[in-house]
């Protein structure tokens, strides 16, 4: 069994820029708190193999998301879950004056650096 504090967690930079603190993980999956400072734009990647379902905890942004069959940007404030299929390119930026902080999980666990590989970007970084 797991336990960890958001204030204890090991900190990482993610594969699109933003600021990652590893919470938990098992087998079938880890969790992580994401945090996109103001003014800033992500990376925009794709996922080779896992899934990710985030819930925005704070801040004002938004999230592009394009698939095969789709292509949408979202409003992303507290409250709001969305989710990131294996394949989907995505990117977002935040657009208000705070930390833009989601809690994602990931299916599988997040496997390495390689996982993520960059598409072209929705948005100017």
């Amino acid at each position: 069994m797991q336990t960890t504090r958001l204030t204890d967690a090991h900190i990482v930079s993610a594969p699109d820029g933003s600021i990652i603190r590893e919470l938990v993980a098992t087998a079938r999956g880890s969790i992580v708190h994401c945090t996109l400072p103001p003014g800033a734009t992500s990376l925009a990647v794709a996922h080779r193999t896992v899934e990710e379902l985030w819930h925005v905890i704070s801040g004002r942004g938004q999230v592009w998301r394009q698939s095969e069959d789709d292509d949408d940007v979202v409003e992303a404030g507290a409250g709001v879950s969305l989710s990131i299929e294996t394949g989907v390119r995505f990117q977002f930026r935040n657009i208000g004056n705070e930390d833009l902080c989601f809690v994602i999980t990931t299916m599988p666990p997040w496997p390495g650096a390689d996982e993520a590989y960059r598409v072209e970007d929705h948005w100017p970084v």
